[in-house]
């Protein structure tokens, strides 16, 4: 199995509901580094996995929805839990369109997977992966 994994950061604000998240249910700030890790069995006949600039570019047109925002005022997240988890799976969704759509070049339609991870600290991450749906 082939991967290409692009980086960049958000910076947001959020709340948790629930007693379980103790001193989270207050606003406050995350800032993560976030990892899209693209996976194919095979590569293009150009030795391509998917096109470096532009998952870079559709990496970050997906955080622009996150970055610098409170999630807890944003329509899409109205009443959840914008966990580390979570918002795994929501950037995972928008490069999964973007795949599917070819916005990742020609050769996107041989990812078979896709690993979102987001780093809350050197010591504490989550992930994501997931077929592309």
């Amino acid at each position: 199995m082939f991967s290409l994994t692009v980086c960049d950061h958000i910076m947001v604000a959020h709340s948790f509901r629930g007693a379980e998240f103790g001193p989270a249910q207050r606003l406050h700030g995350a800032t993560f580094a976030v990892e899209a890790e693209f996976r194919a069995p095979q590569l293009d006949h150009l030795h391509l996995l998917v096109d470096i600039g532009l998952a870079k570019q559709e990496l970050r047109k997906a955080l622009d929805t996150l970055d610098y925002r409170n999630l807890d005022g944003e329509p899409q997240f109205a009443g959840l839990n914008t966990t580390t988890e979570y918002l795994c799976l929501h950037i995972h969704r928008l490069l999964c369109a973007a795949l599917k759509e070819g916005r990742l070049g020609a050769q996107s339609g041989n990812v078979t997977s896709l690993k979102v991870l987001l780093r809350e600290s050197p010591n504490a991450w989550a992930a994501y992966e997931g077929g592309i749906a």
